[in-house]
């Protein structure tokens, strides 16, 4: 089985009852919301119920999961000791999930918890599916400080061990929005709260998860979001799914953003087939030595049209290979694609070659550059949307666009100059182009 059903929620102690002593109903939409969501859970009836909470133990380069058989926790720092939890984990599954980080080098695991106790973020959730829903261990996980991609491939390894299980699991992804919505709120206002609610509430709305790796962590920073990475993990977890999204609420009375989606998985993508002839690329290539034939689903844009392009590999969030042409050098981009990612994978000089182990870790994408045009100055350059070519003489360096902590023009420049080996008092001639990316 994989995960049958994944619920975005806040975790506000005020919506408890015994907490909120009245105060609650003033987010009456998100109450209604939330019991609608434990109604949905408890008519899964998971055995595993995995929560991911901001307000777990945290650590920057490392993903915790909690370990143990049990965990208890009370709400006796927010004036209700009297509501309290005693859950058992999910300890069979927690020990595969830690299986598979491993034997992938991926930074998740049980170590370094210093408190047991069930934090709010945790309890919250819980508060109201166990109002419906008794059954079902848990499984509690932490975020990190790692790039939103890791957090994504975090919730991948959850889902293969979710299928290799059997185990019927719904993912609970806590978290609050921005906490700066409104003068009043507890973090006073600044405008990028509202922007940042606005975004996740659409990108959420849609299901279009591959957005949510879109958002600067800059952006999310000033917003003050709290959930965002929690966000990113559940969409892990649903990765390759085709999912039916439904926005249940979305409040900012408190001056802090709480919205409540619910998604459903209804089948498997169709995988992109230029990232698909890429993997399979990859994949024959480092366990056989030898190139594939060209598949059948290759459609006839790929086999008929000719383009420059890159094969880029990621693990676990970090540079794996890249390798690419500025134009076509061979009769297709189908072919292309397939050079380059034999490149990407094994030739890259920066890098050793892919090793069979790393195959399930790997996430390749490929750009295919449309053709580039001269341009004047610096000031017809656009970091997000213009990738850049530096050329002086015979030396030339390239830089893709829209790459992370690549912020500015003047960084892109400088970067693509340092690749081609370009001095600052070199004549340059600058060209910039557009990609098509499919990852």
């Amino acid at each position: 089985m994989s995960v049958e059903a994944a619920f975005m929620v806040p975790h506000p102690p005020l919506i408890v009852p015994q907490v909120g002593r009245g105060s609650e109903q003033k987010v009456r939409k998100t109450i209604e919301a939330y019991e609608r969501t434990a109604d949905e859970i408890a008519a899964i009836q998971p055995e595993t119920i995995i929560i991911s909470s901001p307000h777990s133990v945290m650590y920057y380069d490392y993903f915790h999961i909690s370990p143990g058989k049990r965990a208890q926790g009370s709400f006796a720092d927010f004036r209700a000791p009297d509501v309290t939890f005693d859950e058992e984990y999910d300890s069979k599954l927690v020990t595969l999930i830690e299986k598979l980080a491993k034997r992938s080098d991926f930074p998740a695991g049980t170590r370094g918890e210093r408190d047991s106790r069930l934090d709010h973020g945790t309890m919250v959730p819980l508060y109201f599916i166990r109002r419906k829903y008794s059954g079902g261990k848990i499984i509690r996980l932490g975020l990190s400080g790692l790039p939103l991609k890791t957090h994504y491939e975090f919730g991948r390894i959850i889902a293969q061990a979710v299928e290799q299980t059997g185990r019927r699991a719904v993912f609970v992804a806590s978290g609050d929005l921005s906490h700066k919505l409104q003068d009043y709120g507890p973090y006073g206002f600044a405008p990028e709260g509202p922007e940042y609610d606005r975004r996740i509430m659409d990108v959420c709305s849609r299901g279009a998860f591959d957005e949510l790796l879109d958002f600067d962590e800059a952006f999310c920073e000033k917003a003050a979001e709290c959930g965002h990475r929690s966000f990113v993990i559940m969409a892990g977890a649903l990765d390759g799914c085709e999912v039916k999204a439904t926005q249940l609420s979305h409040e900012d009375v408190t001056g802090v953003g709480y919205g409540i989606c619910t998604f459903y998985p209804v089948g498997r993508k169709a995988p992109d087939p230029y990232v698909r002839l890429a993997r399979d690329t990859v994949e024959c290539y480092v366990t056989t030595g030898k190139l594939p034939d060209m598949p059948d689903y290759i459609p006839d844009e790929m086999k008929n049209t000719k383009a420059g392009a890159f094969v880029s590999i990621h693990k676990n969030g970090d540079l794996r290979g890249c390798i690419g042409t500025i134009m076509a050098t061979k009769s297709s981009i189908a072919e292309e694609i397939i050079a380059n990612a034999v490149s990407a994978s094994t030739r890259d000089p920066r890098f050793p070659a892919i090793t069979k182990d790393e195959l399930p870790s790997l996430e390749i994408n490929v750009d295919v550059l449309c053709e580039p045009e001269l341009v004047d100055s610096i000031g017809q350059l656009d970091v997000k949307r213009y990738g850049v070519i530096v050329s002086s003489g015979h030396k030339r360096g390239l830089l893709l666009p829209d790459l992370e902590g690549v912020d500015t023009v003047e960084q892109q420049v400088e970067i693509a100059m340092y690749k081609g080996g370009i001095s600052y008092d070199d004549d340059i001639t600058l060209h910039r182009f557009e990609v098509v990316r499919h990852k």
